[in-house]
């Protein structure tokens, strides 16, 4: 089954395609996706027709920042049916909170993780895609709106400690720094944006505590704020606490706020097997960070859940036919 976003992002796509000399209805047709996703922003569609689009609009008009511009557009109200939600949070805190909560109405393949440390937090933002590397124009784009939610909580004069991107720096930044206002680094092991940590308890003078439960009924009584599979959420959860070691049902069901069993349970009603989704996880996380020469195989061993590289490279070997070593190789050949 496909990866699904709303097609806000599509139409947002459109305002921002035209501005490039692009058209965006032959573009969508060009990467084959239902023209109907730049007219209406409340379907859900594979997340590959924007991955598509993003990559072809940069080949087609020579902008390498198409991703950035859209987020520099970005504006709550273009998170669709949470918006009203998301205004009235207290704090940055608990707006992120929700965004987890109703990731399944803006984008399956998002997932958002804080970390806290001494006086910083950092937002980890983590594309689940069906590619091995989600792409640069699809990660700086979520990231971008990652930032347009945070100014709408803190004040549009408001700027972060940092932005972080894992991808290589692009040959040209000025629009980097132009949207994020603040020190862009790139080569590092995540996206996301790091922030003082008081920030996120920053109360919101526009938060409603009436106009907040108002919005979480609706969406919760509502078909609108359908749930997704209990499967895609043990996917993005074991995204995350792979390179922690942490990938255990046990811990994965607690971070879902569910028993090891009762996490069985559904995921068996779903016809799925937990060892099988994390294996499933961990082959597009070794594909990836090995076709990637910046990680040295100790690293991706590391990033993949495995403390010891002979462990790792005896999976590796079991699951693609040859060593880790051996796959780059033959990869970057």
């Amino acid at each position: 089954m496909s990866t699904l976003i709303r097609s806000a992002l599509l139409v947002k796509y459109s305002e921002i395609a035209r501005t490039l000399g692009v058209d965006p209805e032959r573009m969508i047709h060009h990467v084959g996706a239902d023209r109907t996703c730049i007219l209406s922003p409340d379907l859900h569609v594979p997340e590959s027709w924007l991955a598509k689009v993003l990559e072809s609009t940069e080949q087609a008009s020579s902008c390498s920042s198409v991703g950035l511009l859209m987020a520099e557009a970005w504006r709550l109200s273009d998170f669709g049916p949470i918006s009203l939600l998301l205004q009235h949070q207290p704090t940055l805190r608990h707006a992120l909170g929700q965004v987890e909560t109703y990731r399944h109405l803006l984008s399956e393949s998002v997932t958002v993780h804080v970390e806290e440390s001494d006086e910083i937090a950092v937002v980890h933002q983590h594309l689940t895609t069906e590619r091995p590397n989600p792409g640069r124009q699809p990660v700086e784009l979520s990231v971008g709106a990652l930032l347009s939610l945070m100014k709408s909580m803190l004040g549009g004069r408001w700027k972060p400690r940092s932005v972080h991107f894992s991808h290589p720096a692009p040959a040209s930044l000025h629009i980097h720094h132009r949207l994020f206002g603040t020190r862009v680094e790139f080569g590092c092991g995540f996206d996301g944006i790091a922030l003082d940590r008081q920030d996120l308890d920053r109360p919101n003078p526009l938060g409603d505590v009436s106009l907040s439960r108002y919005a979480k009924e609706f969406l919760d009584h509502s078909s609108v704020g359908r749930q997704v599979s209990m499967a895609s959420n043990v996917r993005r959860t074991v995204h995350l606490l792979l390179p922690r070691e942490r990938s255990g049902i046990d811990q994965v069901g607690e971070k879902l706020g569910l028993s090891a069993r009762t996490l069985q349970r559904r995921l068996e009603q779903e016809g799925e097997e937990f060892s099988s989704l994390v294996n499933d996880v961990r082959r597009g996380l070794a594909s990836r960070y090995l076709g990637d020469h910046r990680y040295p195989v100790s690293q991706v061993a590391i990033l993949v859940g495995f403390s010891e590289v002979s462990t790792f490279s005896r999976w590796f070997s079991a699951q693609f036919g040859k060593s880790p070593t051996r796959w780059r190789g033959d990869l970057l050949q």
